[in-house]
This record gives C-alpha cells, sequence and structure tokens, in this order.
C-alpha cells in the first residue's frame, strides 16, 4: 500500500490528518508551510487560533455541556520532524512529500523518516478539533514548533499563550506507558588551544589509529546500558601510548553527535620506528582488552593501527598531557539513580565528541539531570576538571527537567481509565531524556499537571521509523476516554 492508501487505515480522521501532515515539507527549521496549514485549520473551524513571535500555534475549542466548570486541558505536540534519509535515495525535505508505506501492522515511509515522531500526535489533536460529537472540557491545542533541534518553540512559548491547569503530550513512543518526568539537560562546551608543534622527527614513523564497531546509542534512554564511549576508551589506549612508547598525537576525531554514545575514534600519532612492532603489540592487546571489559555488552569492537603519511604538526606535548589527564578523569555513563523510580537514571554524563583541529582540541559534553541541583553539580565538577587542565569551558543549550509527581491527580485519573478500557495496568515511567514538558511548564506561570502518551513508534529519527497502526487507534481512543473522564 502507498501513501495515499493510509487513508483507508482507522480510525479514519486520524490517518486523513496525519497523511495532510506528510505532504508538507516540516524539517526542523521550516515550519512556515506546516504552521500556516494548522492556523488555516482553526480558522476554518471558527476557533480561536493564535501564533506566538516563534511560531507555537494554539487553537482553543470550548468545553461542550455539562463541562464548563472543569479544568482546561492543554493538548501538546510538536509539528517538526527530523529529516533523515538513507543515503541511495534522491529526496529534498525542503520540498518533497513523505511517501508512506503500510507494512503489515505498521505505517513506514519510503526510505526516510516517517515524520510519526510527533506527527501522529498533532493529527489526534487536529481530529480532537474538528470532531463535534464529543464530550470533552475547554480544550487548548498547542502545536510547538523546532522541537528536534533545541527545542526552540518550546523555549520560546509566550506568557498567556495557554492558560489550562492539566497537559497531555502526545510525544510518548510506546503504546501502555504514561510518562510523568523527563530529564533537562545542558551543553558543556570545552576548547584547548594552541600554536601546532611543528618539530617532527622525519625518522619517527606515523601510524592511524581506528576504534570501531562500537553500539553508541542515544545517550539519554541508553546511557544506563554500559556501553563503550569511544572516547574514553581510545583516550585509555593514549595515556599508556603517550606515556611509556613516547607516542605523539597529530589529530584525534572521536564521536559524532553531542547526544549520542560516541561508537567510534581515530587518532594519528607518530611513534619513533624502534617502537613499531611494540605499538601494533599494544594495539591488538587493548582490542582483547577493550572486548574482555565490554564482553556481553559490546561485540564488534574493532581496534586497529594502520601505516600513514608523517603528519606536518603535532599538538602540543602539554596540551596532548593536559587533554589525556582530564579526559581520563572525566567521569562518563551514569551519575545517579532516582530513588523514588528504582532502576531510572536521575543525572548523567556523556563525552560525546573530542576532536581537533589545527590549533584547537575541542571537547563537548551533555549532561542531563532531573534535578536542576544536580545538573548544576555535575556541570560545575567538569568545569572545574577541564579548568584545571588549562582549557575554556562554555555552557549552553540549557533546558530544564520535568520533575515527576508520583500523586498526580490527572496520573491517578488516567491509570484508572486505562485499567478500566485496557483491563491492564499501564506503565509508569520517568524518561531519562528531553521532553517538551519542563520547559512549557518553565514559561507559565501556573502550575501544570502534565502526562504523557502516545503510540508505539520505533526506530524514530532513523529512515527505519514506523507506527504499530492498532496502537494509534487505541491512544486516540484512550484520549477521548481521558476527556470524557474530566468533568
Amino acid at each position: 500500500m502507498a501513501t495515499a492508501e493510509i487513508l483507508s487505515l482507522k480510525p479514519k480522521s486520524i490517518w486523513k490528518h496525519f497523511h495532510s501532515l506528510t505532504q508538507i515539507p516540516r524539517p526542523t527549521g521550516q515550519m512556515n508551510e506546516v504552521t500556516k496549514f494548522v492556523m488555516d485549520f482553526g480558522n476554518a473551524l471558527n476557533l480561536e487560533t493564535k501564533k506566538d513571535k516563534v511560531g507555537n500555534v494554539v487553537i482553543k475549542k470550548p468545553a461542550t455541556k455539562g463541562y464548563e466548570s472543569a479544568k482546561t486541558v492543554i493538548l501538546q505536540s510538536h509539528l517538526d520532524m527530523v529529516p533523515q534519509k538513507n543515503s541511495d535515495l534522491s529526496h529534498d525535505f525542503a520540498k518533497d512529500p513523505i511517501v508512506t508505506l503500510v507494512d503489515g501492522e505498521w505505517v513506514k515511509a519510503q526510505s526516510t523518516t516517517l515524520g510519526a515522531d510527533n506527527g501522529i500526535g498533532c493529527a489526534m489533536m487536529l481530529a480532537l478539533l474538528e470532531d463535534e460529537t464529543l464530550n470533552h472540557p475547554a480544550l487548548e491545542a498547542l502545536f510547538t514548533i523546532d522541537e528536534e533541534v533545541g527545542m526552540d518553540g518550546a523555549n520560546g512559548l509566550e506568557k498567556g499563550m495557554v492558560e489550562g491547569t492539566l497537559m497531555l503530550n502526545l510525544d510518548t513512543e510506546e503504546d501502555g506507558e504514561l510518562c510523568i518526568g523527563c530529564a533537562g539537560g545542558r551543553d558543556v562546551n570545552v576548547s584547548f588551544r594552541f600554536k601546532p608543534d611543528t618539530s617532527i622527527d622525519e625518522d619517527d614513523l606515523a601510524y592511524k589509529i581506528n576504534l570501531r564497531g562500537l553500539k553508541g546509542g542515544h545517550s539519554g534512554v541508553q546511557i544506563h546500558l554500559g556501553r563503550a564511549n569511544a572516547n574514553k576508551l581510545m583516550n585509555r589506549f593514549l595515556k599508556d601510548v603517550v606515556g611509556n612508547y613516547e607516542g605523539r598525537i597529530s589529530s584525534i576525531q572521536g564521536g559524532s553527535l553531542r547526544n549520542a554514545i560516541p561508537r567510534e575514534s581515530s587518532v594519528v600519532l607518530t611513534i619513533p620506528p624502534q617502537l613499531s612492532d611494540d605499538l601494533l603489540d599494544l594495539v591488538a592487546e587493548y582490542e582483547r582488552l577493550f572486548r574482555e571489559d565490554f564482553a556481553g555488552i559490546e561485540d564488534g569492537i574493532s581496534f586497529k593501527a594502520e601505516k600513514t603519511d608523517l603528519p606536518k604538526t603535532l599538538i602540543p606535548e602539554e596540551i596532548q598531557d593536559d587533554l589525556i589527564n582530564a579526559v581520563e578523569g572525566c567521569p562518563n555513563g551514569v551519575i545517579s539513580y532516582l530513588a523514588d523510580f528504582p532502576g531510572v537514571v536521575e543525572s548523567s554524563l556523556n563525552l560525546a565528541l573530542v576532536q581537533s583541529t589545527e590549533e584547537s582540541i575541542e571537547v563537548k559534553l551533555l549532561v542531563r539531570s532531573s534535578s536542576e541541583s544536580r545538573k548544576e553539580w555535575v556541570c560545575s565538577s567538569v568545569e572545574s576538571l577541564f579548568l584545571l587542565a588549562g582549557a575554556k569551558v562554555e555552557f549552553d543549550g540549557d533546558y530544564p527537567g520535568w520533575q515527576p509527581n508520583a500523586n498526580s491527580e490527572l496520573l491517578n485519573t488516567m491509570e484508572r481509565i486505562y485499567l478500566e478500557k485496557f483491563d491492564q495496568r499501564p506503565r509508569v515511567i520517568v524518561i531519562h531524556a528531553g521532553l517538551e514538558c519542563g520547559i512549557i511548564q518553565s514559561n507559565v506561570e501556573q502550575k501544570l499537571d502534565i502526562v504523557s502518551f502516545g503510540p508505539t513508534i520505533t526506530g524514530a529519527h532513523s529512515p527505519d521509523e514506523a507506527v504499530k497502526i492498532d496502537t494509534v487507534g487505541n491512544s486516540y481512543d484512550y484520549l477521548i476516554a481521558i476527556l470524557e473522564k474530566l468533568k
């Protein structure tokens, strides 16, 4: 089944609106067309519709008869999608629609991201707004922009845009889960500046050391799995080869994204020719050690050395030593767990990137925590470490966490409704990743009671993204039931 045929899926209203969204290019940063679509939609229904300065859209629908005194409910999803495609596909996210496919129980896209994250949530909101047969309190449908890079819409939300005190976020990606909290975060940007060393011994040999095959993964939701960090492993080797084998580093490239556990690292280094065989033996020994240390976790570690051309410059010895010692001493991974939610990470640190240029080394770390105090403490600790190493340290990209409230009245109501409707209890979770909920709370004056849920989506942010068809109907039916009970 191809794109238009998703219109035959049920609930038809959801798939109709989702299909419309797939026809509108809406990668993060390109929001004008999709916000116009939503504005036109609200105005066509004669509903109060407004847009703030950054581009967030709110459509307000009055309470139905008998619900006039109920608390106003905010429904919230983000309009943008991650633009990722397979390398062999010609697709321009700035102008091409998404081609959707039905594959058994799933809806997917043709070699691109699908945009079900968070397009399905937006489609559910649109369906609710146009359905005159439902019973519900006053609704404020908040469509935020540019969530996927920096959560710019939530960060820029103007005060007064929404007035409700209950909020349903529709961006959780596992049917049957109710999310009641998430981590905040802050980027730590470290830089070492130097004048490159050009005094290279022409008799030395140069090698490129490649660490490959690590699993990597999301630095929030997968940080507790104990996966290897390529930057930490490479640094362990470098400390040995520099300290005991007269190694000199010319360049280093480790990691790719600030919010991903680094999978790969490459270093170009020089070594005296008489120690060449020792270096090769050392590389083989570290490959064995890495595989032993991460047995049962990492099954594809590859650590190899290959000869390369002698570089023209080296990192000065003092900078090289400062970097190695700082990275060696830097914490990485889980820092603490939540006491009230066993097994759920409270605070973590991801040593995401170590990358050199001719005159600098940049180290980027991402601190996550559901506690603002712990986040400050971890950032301060990292700052102190790298300042002692002589580096410059700056912070940016700060966003607040969403503090879980296990005694939430909204949560208690939703748990009861779920049990009645599906004859099983939902799984209440706190995730160690970023949702817009905490940011929205920080930008409104009223105290919000927030729960997040949604259909099952797998492979988000990749061309493997897929949404499970029956869970879309489950989530929408559940949403309708919740609103009917909030009288």
